[in-house]
């Protein structure tokens, strides 16, 4: 599985910018696609997951900011984020999960920094 990542830059506090990752290669129907994002000197964190049923899951800092959405035909995965802040500043990171056979797959990261 290949993910290729896209969207990110620089953008002033108050702005905002969209992501994008599409999956390739052997994707299973049943899946989750979402983001992390890790800081300097920060742990790699959650941000927005969505499987592909529809259910969510968003870090407390970013909800009602950002939004996940997905196109299964496209095997692809946006984020929206809208209001954003210094404290968002990081490297973001597409992932692809299989939970029931264990499969995780990471992108490269794309940096979103936000200036104040």
């Amino acid at each position: 599985v290949q993910l290729q990542a896209s969207g990110g830059g620089l953008v002033q506090a108050g702005g905002s910018l969209r992501l994008s990752c599409a999956a390739s290669g052997s994707i299973f129907s049943i899946n989750t696609l979402g983001w992390y994002r890790q800081a300097p000197g920060q742990q790699r964190e959650l941000v927005a997951v969505m499987s592909s049923s529809g259910s969510t899951n968003y870090v407390d800092s970013v909800k009602g900011r950002f939004t996940i959405s997905r196109d299964n035909a496209k095997n692809t995965v946006y984020l929206q984020m809208n209001s954003l802040k210094p404290e968002d500043t990081a490297v973001y990171y597409c992932n692809y999960a299989v939970y029931t056979y264990g499969m995780d797959y990471w992108g490269k990261g794309t940096q979103v920094t936000v200036s104040s």
